[in-house]
């Protein structure tokens, strides 16, 4: 099938992905918009694994403040380049990513981050909970497990539903930014103020 440039500059404008990679896409999807989205997808996270081993040294520090001044957060974002480091959408999305903070208040970055003894601790709490439920012994290790990844959506930046587009986490909206600048960019750490807390 003959891939057109109208097919080409929608699924870009849809995507935001480069030119090169819109056409690869529909040309492996046949002209299927929906696939070469998919597609588009899966090669983001791709990228986004074989960069993820190079250095983040540069970077910005975002800020937000609630309209009300009662909630203010700092995150620091790290990319391999001043160049990058000055893109408007990189930049962008550390004020997105300080926003959902003040709204989500995660506590760690990842589910590796959370401290052992914190792991533990709510292990303990879901496995209690199960067991006072009445829930055999054999099932209450994967009920347990089943229950530690909701408490990593609400607890771990990465794996929360992003704030302007629930469908996706912010670590996919992380690994897409990675896709379009080509760099490795990283969330290094974030503070969260609420007055009185």
């Amino acid at each position: 099938m003959k891939i057109s440039l109208e097919m080409v500059k929608k699924l870009r404008e849809k995507t935001q992905a480069p030119v090169v990679e819109c056409k690869f896409a529909l040309e492996k999807a046949q002209g299927n918009l929906e696939e070469a989205e998919k597609i588009l997808r899966k090669r983001g996270i791709e990228v986004a694994q074989k960069k993820s081993g190079r250095k983040a040294k540069e970077g910005v520090i975002s800020s937000y403040i609630h309209h009300n001044g009662k909630v203010g957060v700092l995150v620091e974002l790290n990319c391999e380049t001043d160049f990058v480091a000055r893109n408007q959408e990189f930049r962008e999305f550390g004020k997105n990513i300080a926003m959902h903070i003040a709204a989500f208040s995660p506590r760690w970055i990842s589910p590796e981050d959370v401290p052992p003894q914190a792991l533990e601790e709510e292990k303990a709490i879901l496995r209690e909970q199960a067991e006072k439920e009445g829930k055999p012994p054999q099932i209450v290790e994967k009920i347990v497990e089943g229950r530690l990844k909701k408490f990593y959506t609400q607890k771990c930046l990465l794996s929360q539903p992003y704030f302007k587009d629930m469908e996706k986490t912010v670590k996919d909206v992380l690994q897409e930014l990675i896709s379009k600048v080509g760099e490795n960019i990283k969330i290094g750490r974030f503070v969260r103020m609420e007055l009185g807390e």
